[in-house]
């Protein structure tokens, strides 16, 4: 059991920002702060400085952990962006810039993984770590060592070389499933095993923070440092939807669905992917280029409260929209040449806004709908977070399409899911699941109006059709998906 007044500290590399978090197991938050990041974007590309990462971390700790000097941590764990990969000198000094999770510089090295049989998507880590060997010249000069974004920040801390976590390695190809890299098919490839970092299972304790890193954060010396996960597990943790069957909807710029489950969910298009628990357990799930950043596309100048009040006039709206909010689509379906689409013409602003908000509920009704389509447990409780879940007029749209209630919890910061996850790796909560139960508190529950559901089934079926038609949605789960209409929801 935790000591009285113990607090957990999670840290959250985000795209934009770096959040910590201090919180009890009970759930109380006794300091949190952010620190902004900046990139670079040009076309395809996308790097940051993990120096400034670094600058991040310091900044936003001290703020967090300020007038709390007498406060006891009991530990922390870091979590970052799925597929972010840089090279490392032996002292774990980056070698230049970090390719962010989206930069798509590396499509070609995808390509030729996939021809040996891996399973990967143009952004994930492998592609990105191949073409960082190829272009830094690995194995020929200062660069010795593939890291993920958190291991920059725990080399930091603790002041030595760390083992990268099996969840962020998972994207460069790890098998989580029999804890081995694919040494067979990197050497082929050309990717040198030397360079491969050694894996260990999230939560497990890898260090404790160093005198330099105390001095610099704020973070008291001897500091338990356990290993993290992917920002995408971290929210889950963070929302509580880590019982069998239960499944956490994270509604952002864009969309990703990630539940828990006794057993992988096998899909061999790669669209849903599995990560493992750190008890052992499985943690499947899918991102889409769907989200609530296709409504900035439409609406630069917005005012989303105000549109909202105007779309409850629309439901279901005139048109069928399917908003990404970026070209190609990795889930509910693998089409890298998806692009976004309006079907007809809006009556007004209202209408179409109505019709994004309403995509966006139809993809994530698709996107579960596939998930039970490949056996996937779906009789849990189902959670809304990300920045979406603030609108509570679309919170209530989404419950009535999908014909399910929802839980919206009080704090869904994926830091919140470090914490839980640090408190569990240092022995704190005995499993994962439990971490999470005391911390988690739900604010409110939307329960769907049927009376609602029905209505939205037309365009919802119109809008599978059409994935079909186009030839991005595989026949077999488009009728898997209108055979479901008639059960009234998405439940299982």
């Amino acid at each position: 059991m935790e000591e009285a007044g113990t607090a957990w500290l999670g840290v959250d590399l985000g795209t934009q920002s770096v959040r910590v978090l201090l919180v009890t197991g009970d759930g109380t938050v006794l300091g949190r702060a952010a620190a902004p990041l900046r990139g670079r974007r040009a076309g395809v590309r996308h790097e940051q400085d993990p120096g400034d990462w670094w600058d991040a971390v310091c900044t936003a700790s001290r703020a967090a952990l300020r007038g709390l000097s007498r406060q006891r941590i009991g530990g922390l764990a870091v979590c970052g962006t799925s597929g972010t990969v840089l090279l490392a000198d032996s002292a774990g000094r980056p070698v230049g810039q970090a390719l962010m999770y989206d930069d798509g510089r590396a499509a070609e090295d995808a390509d030729r993984a996939r021809a040996r049989g891996l399973v990967v998507q143009n952004a994930w880590g492998l592609p990105k770590a191949l073409w960082l060997a190829r272009e830094h010249g690995a194995g020929e000069g200062r660069a010795v060592r593939l890291m993920h974004q958190p291991d920059v920040i725990v080399a930091r801390l603790t002041g030595t070389l760390p083992p990268t976590d099996a969840s962020h390695a998972l994207k460069t190809a790890y098998d989580v499933e029999h804890d081995t890299w694919p040494l067979a098919v990197f050497a082929e490839l050309g990717l040198d095993a030397e360079l491969l970092p050694d894996v260990v299972r999230p939560g497990t304790r890898i260090g404790e923070v160093c005198a330099s890193a105390a001095e610099r954060t704020g973070i008291p010396a001897g500091t338990p440092v356990v290993a993290g996960m992917t920002d995408g597990c971290a929210a889950q943790i963070a929302s509580g939807a880590l019982h069998e069957g239960s499944w956490n909807s994270v509604l952002g710029t864009t969309l990703v669905l990630k539940g828990a489950a006794s057993r992988p969910v096998r899909d061999a298009t790669g669209v849903v992917y599995n990560h493992r628990a750190p008890d052992g357990g499985w943690l499947p799930g899918g991102a889409s280029s769907v989200g609530a950043g296709a409504l900035a596309v439409y609406f630069p100048d917005a005012e989303p409260a105000a549109l909202d009040r105007a779309a409850a006039a629309h439901e279901p709206a005139s048109v069928i929209a399917y908003p990404l909010a970026s070209p190609g689509e990795r889930f509910p379906f693998l089409a890298p040449g998806a692009t976004a689409f309006v079907l007809g013409s809006p009556a007004s602003d209202a209408d179409l806004w109505a019709a994004l908000l309403q995509g966006v509920g139809f993809a994530e009704r698709l996107c579960l709908d596939t998930l039970h389509f490949l056996g996937a447990p779906m009789d849990g409780t189902l959670t809304f977070t990300g920045g979406a879940a603030r609108s509570p007029y679309w919170n209530q749209l989404r419950a009535d399409i999908l014909g399910r209630p929802a839980r919206i919890p009080e704090e869904t910061e994926p830091a919140l899911g470090m914490a839980a996850l640090a408190a569990h790796g240092t022995g704190a909560a005995s499993t994962l699941a439990g971490a999470a139960d005391g911390m988690v508190r739900v604010r409110t529950v939307v329960t769907p109006r049927p009376a609602r559901t029905e209505p939205f089934a037309a365009s919802y079926a119109r809008l599978v059709g059409e994935l079909e038609r186009r030839g991005w949605l595989a026949a077999p789960v488009a009728a898997h998906a209108r055979s479901r209409l008639d059960l009234g929801g998405t439940g299982s």
